[in-house]
């Protein structure tokens, strides 16, 4: 029997917010459906949309970047190389230094759009 793909995929708290807030309209949400919008709406730093393209623009930087670090950085949206560098801490490769400027530099653009 061949084995199914998950459906799970790491999405943004911008994504999170957007999904719960769809899901408000249509009935009640469950007691941890509204904590989590609760805090997605505290701490998602920009909207749905712009967080899919800077997930985006991130993974492009370099394709050893992960979809589920491209997330992480989203959410984030560290200002420094070093924050960014957290990020990859804990894997197998660290990104040069000019690839994490990108990064931040590409980070900047979102927020000052």
């Amino acid at each position: 029997m061949p084995i199914k793909k998950s459906l799970i995929r790491p999405v943004t708290l911008a994504e999170v917010r957007e999904i719960l807030e769809e899901r408000a309209k249509e009935g009640d949400l469950t007691y941890e459906q509204r904590l989590t919008l609760d805090y997605a709406r505290k701490f998602a730093k920009i909207d749905h949309e712009k967080a899919k393209k800077l997930v985006s623009e991130i993974m492009k930087v370099d394709d050893r970047i992960t979809h589920e670090q491209a997330v992480k950085i989203v959410d984030i949206l560290p200002e420094t190389i070093e924050e960014v560098r957290l990020v990859f801490s804990t894997g197998r490769y660290q990104l040069e230094t000019e690839k994490v400027n990108q990064i931040v530099e590409i980070i900047k653009k979102f927020r000052s759009s």
